[in-house]
């Protein structure tokens, strides 16, 4: 016993000294029973395990630089293959059947490369290694067969961590250790990793197969028994050493029943209610699946529920808020009543003293006798035009236009000097709440002055000006010209004129008259053309684009947002594009005088519409379309055509509240067609244009019929004076017989009226002028009718190009002459995002479906495609990747695909495109991280990965991110059809590049192959010790590198960060009409 404890401590001090005293021992006591109890007793053991660890960190650190692709931390993969220090039960067993020969059969560092390196070089197709010193062609010998191992000899001096030199070992040939395999055509002994299986195999005499191995004892040598395992390698080539399926392997030479699965050194605990079967390989969770399908079902029906409830409560908050801001105005224009006679007194004194003052230093006869002094003191409410009596309360006055909004009565705002030409100047109703809501503002600055009124303050107090007025825009035009870029075609020729402000001007002609054109052209959207002749902006020479906030132009189309209410859009539309500095009271205001003179105060809490839902009706979706740009206050206001669809009546109304408009002072122009006769007398003045974009009238609509009455033209009876000119200038209907001048003459007619200049193609013959009004348009002179068809498409491209750069040049221009300062990005991006939650919310029952088919796409996919711990699932992520992209594509294109046009108006308005897009961009980040959890919540419980559900969504999340940015760009830049195409071919195409053209250029473009390594990577990471190989080959063989991991996720990051920014420039850039 002292001599077992002598040599244990030599063994742990020097163990390479004292495996050689230990077998100079044995050898001197001829094996016997000192020898057998040294090489079984666990000390000993432990000091080969030592030894052998050394071992395997040497080729460890060789082997790490190598194959760097599938090991990550060397040290800490090679400690979890090669650790026996919890179980060296099989070096005990070895040492003792080998009588402590062990140190002197176990392969050097120099043989372990030597084997993996054949057994790579051969892509692990072959079960032998190279010839080499020991075994080759002319040495063969029973170590060198499968499972044999031989001894180095007591003599040698073995030198374990030797990775340059082959030991010689050609004695004591016997079968490989259990724990160990001894791979053929090497006659050494490699420990088996951990998570192996490696008992010593037996003869099959039926098959004559060593088992549980695959390799044959080699005939004629009765006396070659089988060994031990033969090889390790991955798990396609050969799964002889991997723990069976369904049982765990502790150490490499026990087996035990559990539900784990292959290559298992421990047993997993089943989830509570999960199913595990005896000897099953992985755990059925479905159950869980199942469950998270009900659970899911259930949030889904509550926020579909509770979504419209949310948005009732909002919309009954703001309701509250304009009720209190109206309350509020009418409680300030009652306070403003108090302040009446004040001001009255204050003007009294003000005319007073400066009467006194022009007679004392003067001395002469003031102008200023008692009649106008009693003009100046009369109080602001001038009387009606059929009352005698004056109206001296000012909410008498307010509910009297309330009643009648459409007579004009109104009160003089002007005070002091400044004198009204016609003795009134009529306002609308909102000017009168907007006046007296200002007037709390400057309650306290006022009673201050009555206290103390002295001769400065009296004169301020008496020319105060109260009532914010709009900038006033008179919009000149001298030889107006549009001539197309590429092909010269001329859509307006010589176009002379003036748009007043206060006044309401009527466009018309036939088709193809320009009209649009023309008012395209005065708003400075004419785009793709040439333009000539002078626009001059209160007769100022200003570009017509720095007024573009305070200009409202109403498209012919009713382009309104169908999944917001009428007072949501609008109130949206004041919200960006009145003054920044505007208070919400105001803007409330605004909002309701526009509700209130448009007719929608029944519908304005409705959905306006979609075409799958139904909403208001199409004359009251028509007035919400012009009120879009009523609310802005603009000083310009032209409408494409508003009344066109409209009954009588509801033109009527419409009409009705521009003229309202028209009297604080805006400019309005509309193209209209076929206006009833009622209509035709509201306008102001009438645009009558010829085709060509010639004019024929522009003038006072009450002396139209006098100017062709003086050209013999005369309206018949109960003809409508507009209807019988265009019949005339169509040429379906031909003037009197006795009437010197025809059709093609009128726009002629008009310039030599006026004395404007006449030009020189229209001084020719009568049959080209007449073909050139038949041809819709005019030619360049000397224009060659026969122009090639290639001289015409160039053309054409020339016109598209030009086009697309004035819309860029229009939408960019930076410059403001409107002294309107609008919200700014932050303010603007804060609107947009409460309106695309709003709009969201109305969706939830689409986003539903969403859901419910991004989870059964879950639940199919994994049931179907069952993780394989032999390609590390990556069959069933390749699906997730194209599912996941395609339905995540198409649930993308829906944010803009639909909503483009209303960005155009919105755009050309003033609006921020960059609001508008990362507003977009912020609520569909719900998405991103909504979508991962409800795929992953099927999928993940169906097919049960080794990886964790947090790196399976972590990479899941950076997928959704890259192809909702690949489906904004398709949705902008395509037509909604094409999108839709695109987005279901791309995934397949760009795996099948990713799968097939591996480590390539063009694979490594697509988004899909990072993607794919991501989530092969994570699961890989959860296979070690036994499966090291099989994740080296399986890695190698996909081209993807276990350290790329993170690098997979920001790529995929990275492209959604590009392709939204390549969105974005498309939706700036492009505009497709």
């Amino acid at each position: 016993m002292a001599a077992v404890l002598l040599l244990s401590f030599l063994l742990l001090a020097a163990p390479a000294a004292a495996i050689n005293i230990l077998r100079r021992s044995l050898a001197a006591q001829t094996k016997g029973d000192l020898a057998s109890i040294t090489a079984g007793n666990p000390l000993v053991a432990n000091a080969m395990n030592d030894r052998l660890k050394n071992l395997t960190d040497a080729f460890a650190q060789q082997m790490g630089k190598e194959f760097h692709y599938c090991i990550k931390d060397t040290d800490d993969e090679w400690n979890i293959a090669f650790n026996f220090s919890t179980d060296p039960t099989f070096l005990s067993n070895c040492m003792q059947a080998t009588d402590g020969d062990v140190p002197q059969r176990v392969c050097t560092a120099a043989e372990m490369k030597f084997y993996f390196e054949s057994f790579l070089d051969s892509n692990g197709r072959k079960n032998y290694v190279r010839p080499n010193k020991n075994c080759n062609l002319t040495s063969w010998m029973d170590g060198c067969e499968a499972g044999w191992a031989c001894s180095a000899g007591p003599d040698q001096n073995i030198n374990l961590q030797d990775a340059v030199n082959f030991p010689s070992r050609t004695l004591d040939c016997r079968g490989c250790c259990a724990g160990f395999f001894c791979p053929h055509g090497l006659t050494c002994m490699i420990p088996c990793p951990l998570g192996a299986y490696c008992p010593e195999s037996t003869l099959n005499k039926t098959t004559g197969i060593c088992d549980p191995y695959n390799y044959q004892p080699p005939p004629g040598k009765p006396n070659h028994t089988c060994g031990g395992a033969d090889r390790w390698a991955d798990v396609v080539s050969t799964d002889d050493v991997f723990c069976p399926a369904g049982f765990y392997c502790p150490s490499t030479i026990k087996k035990l029943s559990c539900s784990s699965g292959k290559g298992s050194t421990s047993q997993t605990k089943c989830f509570h209610k999960g199913s595990c079967k005896p000897n099953s390989v992985n755990q059925d969770i479905t159950i869980f699946g199942a469950l998270l399908v009900g659970a899911l079902s259930l949030v889904l029906l509550i926020i579909y529920n509770f979504s419209g409830q949310l948005l009732t409560n909002r919309e009954k908050k703001q309701a509250k808020s304009r009720e209190a801001a109206a309350r509020h105005a009418k409680e300030t224009a009652m306070a403003r009543e108090r302040w009446k006679s004040a001001k009255d007194v204050a003007k009294k004194h003000a005319v007073g003293l400066q009467s006194s003052l022009s007679r004392t230093f003067s001395r002469k006869k003031t102008l200023r006798t008692h009649e106008p002094s009693k003009g100046a003191v009369e109080t602001d409410v001038e009387p009606s035009k059929g009352s005698g009596e004056k109206k001296s309360n000012l909410t008498d006055m307010m509910r009297s236009l309330e009643e009648n909004p459409e007579k004009g009565e109104g009160f003089n705002v002007e005070i002091g000097e400044k004198k009204k030409t016609k003795g009134r100047h009529a306002h609308t109703q909102s000017q009168i709440f907007k006046y007296a809501y200002g007037q709390i503002e400057k309650e306290k600055a006022m009673e201050q002055q009555n206290k103390n009124l002295t001769f400065s303050g009296v004169i301020s107090m008496a020319t105060d000006e109260d009532i914010r007025t709009r900038p006033r825009i008179e919009i000149a035009f001298k030889d107006l010209t549009l001539t197309l870029k590429g092909s010269k075609k001329k859509l307006l020729r010589s176009v002379t004129g003036k748009l007043m402000p206060g006044r309401v001007a009527a466009v018309m002609g036939p088709s193809g008259a320009g009209k649009t054109t023309f008012l395209s052209a005065i708003a400075g959207k004419a785009t793709g053309c040439e333009t000539t002749g002078m626009v001059l902006i209160n007769g100022k020479m200003e570009p017509i684009r720095a007024y573009k906030k305070i200009i409202g132009f109403v498209p012919q189309d009713d382009i309104v947002h169908g999944n917001l209410t009428v007072q949501e859009n609008l109130w949206f539309n004041a919200r960006c594009r009145l003054s920044a500095d505007m208070s919400k009271a105001d803007k409330v205001l605004v909002v309701e005088r526009v509700i209130e003179a448009l007719g929608l105060q029944a519908v304005r809490d409705s959905l306006v519409g979609t075409v799958e839902q139904r909403g208001i009706s199409g004359g009251q979706r028509k007035r919400v379309n012009v009120g879009l740009e009523m609310v802005m206050e603009p000083s310009v206001l032209i409408l494409d055509e508003p009344t066109s669809g409209l009954d009588s009546s509801s033109s009527l109304l419409l009409l009705r509240a521009l003229r309202r408009e028209a009297l604080e002072g805006v400019n309005i122009s509309m193209v209209v067609h076929q206006p009833s006769y009622t209509l035709y007398k509201m306008f102001d003045d009438l645009i009558l244009l010829a085709k060509g974009g010639l004019t024929v009238y522009h003038g006072p609509v009450k002396k139209v019929e006098e100017y062709f009455s003086g050209l013999g033209i005369v309206v018949p009876d109960r003809v409508n004076p507009p209807d019988y000119y265009i019949d005339i200038l169509e040429g379906i209907v031909k003037p009197n017989a006795n009437v010197a001048v025809n059709a093609k003459d009128l726009p002629l007619r008009w310039m030599l009226h006026n004395g404007y200049e006449v030009p020189r193609d229209m001084l020719q013959s009568g049959s080209d002028a007449e073909s050139s009004f038949r041809g819709g348009g005019d030619l360049t002179p000397g224009g060659d009718t026969g122009q090639s068809i290639a001289g015409e498409v160039w053309g054409n491209v020339k016109d598209i190009v030009g086009q697309k750069k004035d819309e860029y040049d229009y939408n960019k221009s930076s410059q403001n002459l409107s002294n309107r300062c609008t919200p700014g990005i932050l303010r603007q991006y804060k609107y947009y995002l409460g309106r695309c939650g709003k709009q969201r919310l109305r969706e939830a029952r689409i986003q539903g479906v969403d859901y419910l088919i991004l989870g059964l796409a879950g639940i199919c996919l994994g049931t179907l495609a069952k993780v394989s711990d032999e390609t590390f699932g990556a069959l069933g992520y390749t699906y997730t990747v194209i599912a996941v992209s395609l339905l995540c594509k198409i649930g993308a294109l829906r944010s803009f695909s639909l909503e483009k046009i209303h960005y155009w108006r919105e755009r050309a308005s003033g609006m921020s495109s960059l609001a508008y897009f990362m507003s977009k961009d912020t609520i569909d980040h719900f998405n991103t991280i909504i979508k991962p959890i409800v795929y992953l919540s099927m999928f993940y419980f169906f097919n049960n990965p080794r990886s964790s559900i947090w790196e399976n969504y972590v990479v899941l999340v950076a997928l959704v991110y890259c192809v909702t940015g690949i489906g904004y760009t398709f949705a902008i830049f395509f037509q909604p059809g094409s999108a839709q195409l695109w987005s279901a071919l791309l995934p397949v195409v760009l795996t099948l590049i990713a799968t097939q053209q591996k480590d390539t250029f063009f694979a490594n473009l697509c988004y899909t192959k990072w993607a794919l390594e991501g989530f092969v990577i994570a699961n890989a990471q959860r296979y070690s010790g036994v499966w090291l190989i099989t994740r080296c080959g399986s890695l190698l063989k996909s081209g993807y590198d276990i350290n790329d991991r993170f690098l997979c996720i920001l790529v995929l990051a990275a492209n959604g960060v590009l392709f939204r920014c390549v969105a974005f420039f498309c939706m700036v850039i492009f505009q497709k009409h």
